[in-house]
Order: C-alpha cells, then sequence, then structure tokens
C-alpha cells in the first residue's frame, strides 16, 4: 500500500488570479491579430497588478479597454469588497516589444526553418485511472473545486470567497490499482460569521456528490480549514504571480513537468504548444489501446523547428514497442510550432478557460476550439 497526493486551486486564488490575467491578455492579441507574439507575466498585489512581458503585433493595443476586460474578470472571480477589488485595485502595463533576437528564429517563412521560440523538455502525460485518462487524484480535487463554486453560483450553498485549495491522497494496493480515499483537505475562504460546522454541512455533501462512494471508507479523512479559519484570502493574504501552478496546470505531480510555465504565451512558445502535443499524443496512445499508461518527453532549441528528441515511456504496458511507437510519431505527426500549430488550432483567442483547474483533462469543443488536445484521434497511429 502506498499514498499518493495532488492538490488543485480555485479561480480565485492569488497565482491563478495572475494566470487568468495574462491569458486574457494573450486571447485579446489574438483575437485582433492571429498572428500576435505575446508573453504576458503579471504581478497581483493587493493594491495593484503589474502586467509585463514581450509583445509583437501588428494593431495598436487599447490599454484602456484591456483594464476594463481585467476588472470584469477581477470581478466574476468574486473581489467585489475588500483592498483587493475590481473597482479599486490599480492596474499598470509595463510591456516590450519582443526582443529580434527571438522574433529571427521564429518568423521564417519555411516549415524547416521556422524555429522554436525557446529552448527546453516538455511532456505529456495519459493513464487509465480515470475517463478524463487523467491521474484520478488531480481530477477528483479540481472537481472539488469546480463543483462547490458552481453550487455557490447556482445559490445552492453560500458565504465562501473565492480563494481555496483542495488537496486528495489515494491509497494505492500492491497491484498499483486505487484501494481508497485515504485523505480529502479543503482549505475555503469563508465570512467571518461562519463557524466550521457552517463549512463542513454545507461542503462535505458536494464533495461526496462527486467522489465515486465506493472510494470514500471508514478509513478516509476530512480535513476542513484546518488553521480554524479563512477569512482573509486571495491576493491579500498571499501575492499572486503567473506561472506558479504548474503541477497544478498539468498532471498534479503524477507525471513529469518540464518547468515551463503556459499561461500569457502564444504557441510559438514550445512550453506551451510542446506540452500540448506531448499530451494530445500521449493521451491518444492511450486511448487507441497501445498502452495503459504513458508519458511523452519532447526537447527543442530555440529557432530549431523540429524537436531534438521524442522519448516515449509506457512504464511496461505498451501493446506494441516503444520505438515503434516513436516512429509513428516521427512518421504522421508534423512537430515544428507552425505543425502543432495547425494540428490543434492554436493562434486562436481559446487560451483564458485553460487557466483554471487544469489545462488537461478537460472537454474538447470543437465549435469554439476550446482544448483540442484532448481530442480523440488514431490518424497517427497507422
Amino acid at each position: 500500500m502506498y499514498l499518493f497526493t495532488s492538490e488543485s486551486v480555485s479561480a480565485g486564488h492569488p497565482d491563478k488570479i495572475a494566470d487568468q490575467i495574462s491569458d486574457l491578455i494573450l486571447d485579446y492579441f489574438l483575437e485582433k491579430d492571429f498572428n500576435s507574439r505575446v508573453a504576458a507575466e503579471s504581478f497581483v498585489t493587493p493594491f495593484k497588478i503589474v502586467i509585463s512581458g514581450e509583445i509583437r503585433s501588428n494593431f495598436e493595443p487599447d490599454y484602456q479597454d484591456i483594464e476594463n476586460k481585467i476588472r470584469n474578470l477581477i470581478k466574476d472571480i468574486g473581489y467585489i469588497n475588500g483592498k483587493f477589488s475590481y473597482d479599486k485595485i490599480a492596474i499598470e502595463f509595463l510591456f516590450n516589444k519582443q526582443s529580434q533576437d527571438i522574433a529571427l528564429g521564429v518568423d521564417k517563412g519555411d516549415r524547416d526553418s521556422e524555429g522554436a521560440g525557446d529552448q527546453g523538455i516538455m511532456f505529456g502525460y495519459a493513464c487509465t485511472e480515470t475517463p478524463e485518462l487523467m491521474p484520478a487524484s488531480l481530477v477528483y480535487s479540481h472537481q472539488i473545486l469546480r463543483n462547490i463554486y458552481q453550487e455557490q453560483k447556482n445559490n445552492k450553498i453560500s458565504g465562501f470567497g473565492p480563494d481555496a485549495k483542495s488537496q486528495v491522497t489515494l491509497a494505492y494496493g500492491d497491484n498499483g490499482d486505487i484501494d481508497h480515499i485515504d485523505t480529502i483537505l479543503l482549505s475555503i475562504q469563508h465570512q467571518e460569521s461562519m463557524d466550521i460546522s457552517d463549512i463542513i454541512s454545507q461542503v462535505k455533501p458536494v464533495i461526496l456528490k462527486i467522489i465515486p462512494g465506493d472510494l470514500v471508507t471508514e478509513k478516509t479523512k476530512f480535513l476542513f480549514n484546518p488553521t480554524g479559519k479563512f477569512i482573509i484570502g486571495g491576493p491579500e493574504g498571499d501575492v499572486g504571480l503567473t506561472g506558479r501552478k504548474i503541477i497544478v496546470d498539468t498532471y498534479g505531480g503524477a507525471a513529469a513537468h518540464g518547468g515551463g510555465a503556459f499561461s500569457g504565451k502564444d504557441y510559438t512558445k514550445v512550453d506551451r504548444s510542446g506540452a500540448y502535443i506531448a499530451r494530445y499524443l500521449a493521451k491518444n496512445i492511450v486511448a487507441n489501446g497501445l498502452a495503459k499508461k504513458c508519458l511523452i518527453q519532447l526537447s527543442y532549441a530555440i529557432g530549431v523547428a523540429e524537436p531534438i528528441s521524442i522519448y516515449v515511456n509506457s512504464f511496461g504496458t505498451a501493446s506494441i514497442p516503444e520505438n515503434e511507437i516513436v516512429n509513428l510519431i516521427n512518421k504522421n505527426v508534423d512537430l515544428t510550432p507552425r505543425g502543432i500549430r495547425k494540428l490543434l488550432q492554436l493562434n486562436q483567442p481559446i487560451y483564458l478557460p485553460t487557466a483554471t483547474y487544469g489545462h488537461f483533462g478537460r472537454t474538447y469543443n470543437a465549435g469554439k476550439g476550446l482544448f483540442s488536445w484532448e481530442k480523440i484521434s488514431n490518424e497517427f497511429l497507422s
């Protein structure tokens, strides 16, 4: 028996506010110019939001319009009172133009010379633990928070602030299968008038509706707001930065991560597009029965179009040799930034929804182009 834990954070967590602002800005530029090059970083404090980074686009941005969109976002998240509120917060833009040294390697016209916007390693992962082909501990952690805030939005529960964290610990048997849930932890911002019994009576039933009943046993422990209270939250309690929740964004620690964050970056930044295509490959390898678990690693060099290396690890579950899987990928998938963009349609304003509750294991929406890396296909496997 062994234990494994993943966590999630709500849309009102300070780091997730920063991620959402960065992706809002990316969407703004892509909506007006799909060739925009964007790397937007946000720093969220109780009194001011500072947004910096590199932008290159073929239009003059309306920063008042962007500011209004940011304020509406903060309002929608739930920050309408206190020091950090949508109508009081100061917003400062400190953008620079994209480095010409980077642009030199990215914007060449032909397939063989259009280069990656950065060097690095990216990972994709899939497994059969859940219908989403994702690690169960992370799926449950995300679902707990999404459902709690959906219930609050529907006025079925009340009294909670925007900031929250969830954490789920699974107990695995010797055969590697999930035996039961060991611990469910929830820390959630609340009104001062609420005590712990008020919190538990509202959120525990929501949690129990999400988790498969056979996984909650007499061994399962529940922890709610272990410090005793959580009244001061959001940027008032802790500042936020873009890209600090990369494990929440990906696989909850169940798989490797190359280190690069996603939010605020256009598709030429392979930190993002490389991770998306790696998930697409891993998911379809598992979905099509070639493996029960699959990890893909890609590596890129700045200014070089093709990946330097492709690595596949099926953890001994593959139905064909791993080198054959690599050969199929090399033969059938264009892994240049331009090829990834075409396959997954990444030069669209589709990114704000990715900034909360994970980039992977989401529902593919073909009509809106959302989460295209989650679509099921067997085209590259023959």
